[in-house]
């Protein structure tokens, strides 16, 4: 996992290319007014998806992995909680979609595992196959406008 401003997106250029297109994307992209839903950058290799949403109870909410895309989460506007940790060999509670690229772990027992960071407006996460993450948790704002950039392996 990656936490960072946009300000500062040129020091992650290097890691993929689809990463550096992400963040220049959402440095010069004005999300706040964007309908929802998805928005095409590159194709199917780089796409980013809009939402808004109120936080969830992180008590209850899952973690989800992903295999074939990494998550370049943005937030447009609000805050919210983000847990993270390393995948590891743990299997998912669920079984993976490779329509969705998903699978949930339950949270109760990886709550205490995980590390948890507040992600505010200007600020991004990128979440790699390895990470296990919850997204959108509480403690946060009331609302929370999101955009997530999937970026193909």
């Amino acid at each position: 996992m990656i936490l960072d401003t946009v300000a500062n997106r040129e020091q992650y250029a290097n890691l993929h290319p689809g990463i550096a297109l992400a963040l220049e994307h959402l440095a010069s992209t004005d999300y706040s007014q964007a309908p929802l839903g998805r928005h095409n950058i590159d194709g199917d290799r780089v796409f980013a998806i809009v939402n808004d949403y109120a936080p969830r109870d992180r008590t209850t909410a899952p973690f989800e992995i992903h295999r074939e895309y990494i998550d370049v989460q943005f937030v447009v506007r609000g805050e919210e909680a983000c847990g993270c940790l390393p995948l590891a060999g743990r299997t998912p509670d669920t079984q993976y979609n490779s329509e969705r690229d998903f699978a949930e772990f339950t949270s109760t027992p990886l709550l205490e595992e995980a590390n948890f960071v507040t992600l505010k407006a200007g600020m991004f996460a990128i979440f790699f196959p390895e990470d296990i993450h919850m997204p959108g948790a509480a403690p946060g704002s009331e609302q929370v406008r999101k955009v997530v950039v999937k970026v193909k392996r």
